[in-house]
């Protein structure tokens, strides 16, 4: 089939999540049909290469048809791809939870001991949010009903998902489905009023200018909230969604510390932050965190198959116990797919694999040199970095940070013209993002910061 088949087709039948109408439909409008992919590269219809550089949308770790991954679904395949979870159990399922609780711990004491299989991110969040309510309530504490989670926070779009992280943008046609929860103020350092800093060429982070009002106010709502508090719910390190805002380093460890102090459990969102794409092999590892409730997804599979999971504490898990009315009824028809955990326990033998983890090293180094150059150019007014995901925020005004006019969409036309420069990502407003798989190269890692630089100063002339 051609591409233009594909795409009529598409736009006769095809419904596209978080893309306009407008856009989509539009005839001047040329999509991308993909027919392949190799490492870091995405191959169109026309034959023409890109470079992958938001690794499919925040999924794919190892790069495009790696043989260890492909090898085992091969494999798994020559045994039975799905079978069902409820009442059952199969070897793929269980060496992966035992691997997973492992690489969880990393060798740090962690009371993490149970693995609830889901699809996604969103399936992860909705189990665990569930687990913690009905575990409160069958342990004589009913009155734990409520959640707080940082403003900006985005945790998927099942309505659960969407109540513990609501976003006017993405939900506000929804809100009144959903329950109320909590909010405290976004630890996001280059837009935080209480920074005194004037703005420097470097992370905000960096050079921050105040006293952790964002923790303190935190630790104060946490503790108003006190015995009705069921969780605080965190993505450590950074909220994807909200625009790759970073948090300073203590943040998660001070809020989740109130948290522990009123009984209170610890709900963590690592759907896009663990499996190193920070640095550790946890995101919560670089704060000394222990929670009680982790949800993955995105990367677990290598970013082969739609796989997710909650892990959970012995304590938890024992909540459930007693008679049959205590069980969690809670499930997927998917759970647990034998070709998903397969592939997972090959894509964490490879973040585990010594010179994988050189590989990461050495990429997450080249990446910080690199996006030093994006300071050259005037409408760059942050540029934040954790482990191998970046983050170029742009501005109409760098000394005033005074952004551009959401209407104008100017991150969406930056990553549009990308594409004549071969890169293929996606920014969150008018924050670029450059997530590299690790397979990628040191030459095409510059390609790829070559291309978004071009882009930019093609749509934004200096």
């Amino acid at each position: 089939m051609s591409a233009e088949e594909t795409i009529r087709l598409d736009r006769k039948h095809l419904w596209h999540p978080f893309t306009p109408n407008s856009v989509w439909m539009d005839e001047s409008f040329h999509p991308i049909s993909v027919v392949a992919g190799e490492g870091t590269w995405l191959v169109d219809a026309e034959g023409k290469r890109y470079l992958d550089g938001n690794s499919s949308i925040w999924t794919n770790l190892h790069g495009h048809r790696h043989p260890r991954l492909d090898d085992a679904i091969r494999s798994q395949l020559g045994k039975i791809a799905h079978s069902s979870f409820l009442g059952l159990t199969h070897e793929p399922a269980a060496r992966l939870a035992e691997e997973l609780i492992a690489y969880a711990q990393s060798g740090k004491k962690s009371d993490l001991n149970r693995v609830f299989f889901s699809d996604d991110g969103s399936t992860a969040m909705e189990a665990g949010l569930k687990m913690i309510v009905q575990s409160f309530a069958q342990t004589g504490q009913p009155q734990r009903t409520q959640f707080i989670s940082p403003q900006g926070a985005y945790h998927g779009d099942t309505v659960g998902a969407m109540s513990l992280g609501p976003s006017d943008h993405f939900h506000r046609h929804h809100l009144p489905l959903l329950f109320p929860s909590r909010r405290v103020m976004t630890p996001f350092c280059y837009r935080c009023h209480f920074n005194s800093a004037k703005p420097e060429k470097a992370d905000a982070r960096s050079y921050r200018q105040c006293n952790f009002e964002c923790a303190t106010q935190a630790e104060e709502e946490i503790t108003k909230t006190g015995k009705n508090l069921a969780a605080w719910v965190l993505e450590p390190r950074v909220q994807g969604a909200a625009g790759m805002v970073m948090h300073p380093q203590g943040y998660a460890q001070r809020t989740c510390m109130a948290a522990r102090k009123v009984g209170a459990k610890v709900l963590l969102d690592e759907v896009l932050t663990a499996f190193s794409r920070t640095g550790p092999a946890m995101s919560f590892h670089a704060e000394g965190v222990a929670p009680d409730v982790v949800a993955v997804a995105k990367g677990l599979s290598g970013g082969y198959l739609p796989l997710a999971a909650t892990l959970v504490t012995e304590e938890i898990f024992r909540a459930f116990d007693g008679p049959p009315e205590n069980a969690f009824f809670h499930g997927h028809s998917y759970t647990a797919n034998a070709l998903g955990c397969a592939v997972a326990r090959a894509s964490l033998g490879l973040l585990q694999d010594p010179a994988e983890q050189t590989r990461r090293v050495t990429l997450t180094q080249n990446l910080r040199e690199l996006s030093r150059d994006f300071w050259k150019h005037p409408n760059v007014g942050d540029v934040r970095q954790e482990g191998a995901l970046l983050a170029v925020e742009i501005v109409a005004h760098r000394a005033t940070r005074r952004p551009f006019p959401a209407a104008e969409r100017r991150g969406a036309h930056i990553c549009q013209t990308a594409r004549e420069f071969g890169l293929l990502t996606r920014p969150i407003g008018d924050v670029l993002i450059l997530m590299p798989p690790y397979s990628t190269t040191a030459n095409e890692l510059q390609q790829m910061v070559e291309a978004l630089r071009k882009a930019l100063a093609k749509e934004l002339p200096a």
